[in-house]
């Protein structure tokens, strides 16, 4: 039996699931999120708790059973308490804004960099510019917004100028030597 999957989500106070064949949908008070579960597994909800079981034990159904249960435990996390994303940027120059809900970053370009955040999903400055929080309720979004932010300027190895998640270690290089 899968680790993950045979154990319960207990669902904390002020989170409600409502299952409905093949869809569940998970409402807290920080929104509201929901999913379209495979067909062979089932979702079912137990004193306070989701539940979810899967018919057989082939390898599919076995993948299927650890999956659904780990993205509904993220869903209820994110409809209560939300995730969040930590970003640093290093450089001479560097930094980042808001204007209204949009992030403005200088990162070395002749021109300024845009992101608009999609749905559900806000920033964060601190420390001058140079620390941006991403958060949001769904954990895949935030993490994708994240991994653009860093796109946009990925860390180098010789200086480390650069974006990189705040608990990234980027190896240096040692550079050019003089005879």
């Amino acid at each position: 039996m899968s680790r993950i999957g045979k154990k319960p989500i207990t669902l904390p106070d002020k989170v409600a699931v409502t299952i409905d064949k093949q869809n569940v949908r998970v409402t807290g008070p920080k929104g509201e999120l929901s999913i379209d579960i495979h067909p062979d597994i089932t979702v079912k909800q137990e004193d306070g708790a989701v539940v979810v079981e899967r018919p057989t034990d082939q390898r599919n159904h076995r993948a299927l059973h650890g999956l659904t249960r780990a993205l509904l435990q993220n869903m209820v996390t994110g409809v209560s308490d939300g995730f969040r994303r930590s970003l640093r940027i290093e450089g001479v120059g560097y930094g980042s804004d808001l204007r209204g809900k949009d992030l403005v970053m200088r990162l070395g370009y002749s021109h300024e960099i845009v992101v608009h955040p999609p749905e559900h999903i806000t920033f964060e400055i601190e420390s001058r510019g140079t620390i941006i929080h991403v958060s949001g309720i769904d954990k895949q979004v935030v993490g994708q917004v994240a991994a653009n932010i860093r796109e946009l300027r990925p860390p180098e190895p010789y200086l480390g100028k650069g974006v990189r998640y705040s608990d990234e270690v980027i190896r240096r290089k040692a550079g050019k030597t003089g005879k």
